[in-house]
């Protein structure tokens, strides 16, 4: 059975037709727009945020992160550096695409991954030989995706912070309220904490 994410008390009063479909175990809003143009619109010309909770997130940590990372994905992990985030895919041994997502190395021995579909099994296979601990935390880290031309200047009204100086795919983390966050550029935030 679904049940709502860490935001969906203050989406669904924003959902007037409640309309809502099934991700990965989570309520995801179908629409909150009358024709969904006005929704396409929005993201393409001003911003939209989307709450993106349902998405698989790991940590991966320890001594061989950094090995591990660039086991798995395709594009090349010593060239990701503290603060910057990878959007990349991850392939088989038959080099057929396993799934995607964004990694964020959060410091030299620590990651955050996001996959669309649940990978830690997968990824503790492929993890055999190498020191390294990989977590799934998709349930105590709830993530949106503010993404649009106008964005950054929508975080920045909403925390009064400048962000000028956060340059494309790259992070930084804040304290939102209550909330822990890590605001990747652009992109996710995501937020644990209550």
């Amino acid at each position: 059975m679904s049940v709502g994410t860490a935001f969906h008390p203050r989406t669904a009063p924003l959902n007037p037709k409640q309309q809502w479909r099934e991700w990965s175990g989570y309520f995801a809003a179908s629409a909150y727009a009358d024709a969904p143009d006005i929704e396409y619109n929005a993201i393409r010309e001003a911003a939209a945020v989307i709450d993106v909770s349902p998405l698989y997130k790991y940590i991966v940590s320890g001594p061989d992160a950094a090995a591990f990372v660039d086991r798995v994905q395709v594009r090349d992990a010593t060239k990701l550096a503290v603060g910057q985030v990878h959007y990349s895919c991850w392939c088989d041994e038959h080099g057929k695409v396993v799934d995607d997502g964004t990694i964020n190395r959060l410091d030299e021995a620590r990651y955050r991954w996001t996959a669309a579909d649940p990978q830690l099994r997968w990824f503790r296979m492929n993890a055999r030989g190498l020191n390294v601990d990989i977590a799934e935390v998709t349930e105590t880290t709830a993530a949106l995706a503010l993404q649009g031309p106008r964005s950054r200047e929508v975080l920045e009204a909403a925390t009064g912070q400048s962000f000028a100086d956060l340059r494309y795919l790259r992070g930084r983390s804040e304290t939102l309220g209550r909330a822990s966050s890590h605001v990747t550029w652009p992109g996710h935030t995501c937020y644990q904490g209550t």
